[in-house]
């Protein structure tokens, strides 16, 4: 009887915060639920190649960390263009005109596969100088690995572009389950791959380089078999990718191109913090490389809000209905805050076996902790709103407004006051990360006023 009537105040607590006209709590968690799977697959086997390469010794973590820094910085440039064909794709799935919906997701898988070219090309033309001017007091051990884990990277960002255009496709019609599938192919090749080179092989930094081609590749290549021979319901051809008209590529760049330059602007910001920590020494680069990876895991089902409210609210915008849009957003962000205290609750007792995984120098565990527990407690109230209602107004057509003040926030709080508190105060790491928590706060504010205004969502781009 007891278990009933808590069933029964459940499924009226989740049709009060999670149901609407748009939607129900069931098609959310149908979206929901796959994409907290596929992130915690990526973000778990990223802590297992981290551990693995560990193996091979401090110099190689360093470089694997510096170049996935740079890696991150460029990979969310096509990235971000491919969140906006998400949005165009949600937003006409939403108003119910499929044939727009095709069009979109071609748009946007042509659009990011050439963006991710030519930045491959570019890199890889330009890895040498790129490396001293943003690592050259790094080691030479350093250096050499990262000089070859970096142009293997670079090659690897075509796959992985044609992945994550697909996957954004996929999760704008609601198609979670898939999108997690063609993830988790990607990711657990990666990481069986390592297992092999790194593991029994022992070619380390090389071999994490060949496992991550052959992984993103294959990936690509699933990825379009899925939606050219087993998805029928869009009609794709493989000459619509060439096809692809103009007005529908504006509408993906009037989302994507500002969320590009916030990338390129907050990534780099975080490029530049890098650069400040390898100043302070390989132990300050390995001590930041585990503790971001940690921090990570305790943000996976945050993450997948992020993701999540994208398909949720674009459809919602594209469906004319504001005030569904407006509750679920509501609902998302303290959600968002109830599960990242969850995740430090349950993980945090577990930090001495969790670290251990990295087999990091006796001298930098104290300071990896100090780190973490300073993220976790920041993160509850500040993280959802500086990254899950950015999302959410983003899906909106805000794009603009929040890539200019996420930029802004990066640069005059985490870069210049992490430089005064990490450098010139002399608080090393933890000065760097403090900075961070104090713009999430920043930022989270703006996004807070913004959500209570009204020019959020007074974009028309469908």
């Amino acid at each position: 009887m007891q278990l009933r009537l808590r069933t029964t105040k459940m499924k009226a607590f989740l049709n009060r915060s999670f149901s609407g006209e748009s939607m129900d709590y069931r098609q959310m968690l149908a979206l929901f639920i796959p994409i907290l799977i596929d992130q915690a697959f990526i973000f778990g086997l990223s802590l297992i190649n981290t551990a693995m390469i560990s193996s091979s010794g401090v110099a190689a973590v360093s470089a694997v960390n510096m170049v996935d820094s740079l890696s991150i910085f460029l990979i969310n440039v096509f990235a971000a263009v491919a969140t906006g064909g998400t949005v165009v794709v949600a937003q006409y799935k939403g108003r119910g005109n499929n044939q727009m919906v095709a069009r979109a997701a071609a748009g946007s898988i042509a659009s990011v596969t050439l963006l991710s070219i030519a930045i491959a090309l570019l890199v890889v033309g330009l890895h040498n100088p790129i490396l001293r001017v943003l690592f050259g007091s790094a080691s030479f051990d350093v250096m050499e690995k990262a000089s070859v884990y970096l142009i293997g990277s670079s090659i690897s960002f075509i796959g992985l572009a044609v992945v994550q255009a697909v996957c954004g496709a996929l999760r704008g019609m609601g198609k979670s389950r898939a999108s997690m599938f063609l993830s988790l192919i990607m990711n657990l090749s990666y990481v069986v791959l390592n297992v092999l080179f790194i593991t029994f092989l022992h070619m380390g930094v090389m071999g994490m380089t060949v496992a991550l081609n052959i992984a993103r590749f294959a990936g690509a290549a699933c990825a379009l078999y899925y939606l050219f021979k087993v998805d029928e319901s869009m009609h794709l051809r493989i000459r619509d990718l060439f096809q692809v008209s103009m007005t529908m590529l504006r509408k993906i760049m009037f989302i994507g191109l500002p969320f590009a330059a916030e990338q390129m602007f907050f990534n780099g910001g975080k490029l530049l913090t890098q650069i400040f920590i390898v100043g302070l020494g390989t132990y300050a680069i390995a001590t930041n490389a585990i503790a971001s990876s940690l921090a990570s895991v305790l943000q996976i089902p945050a993450s997948a809000l992020s993701l999540t409210i994208v398909t949720v609210v674009g459809q919602c915008i594209g469906g004319g209905n504001l005030e569904d849009a407006k509750k679920f957003i509501k609902s998302f962000l303290w959600l968002g805050s109830v599960f990242l205290t969850l995740t430090t609750l349950l993980l945090m007792p577990f930090f001495v076996p969790l670290v251990g995984i990295f087999n990091p120098p006796a001298e930098i565990v104290d300071d990896i902790f100090w780190v973490i527990l300073l993220n976790a407690i920041a993160q509850i109230p500040l993280w959802p709103l500086s990254f899950i209602l950015p999302s959410a107004l983003r899906a909106a057509g805000d794009s603009r407004f929040t890539s200019i003040s996420s930029m802004l926030s990066m640069w005059l709080f985490r870069v210049i006051f992490g430089y005064i508190l990490g450098i010139t105060l002399g608080m090393g790491i933890l000065g760097v990360w403090l900075a961070m928590c104090c713009e999430w706060g920043v930022r989270g504010i703006i996004f807070l006023l913004r959500f209570r205004g009204d020019k959020w969502y007074r974009h028309k781009l469908i």
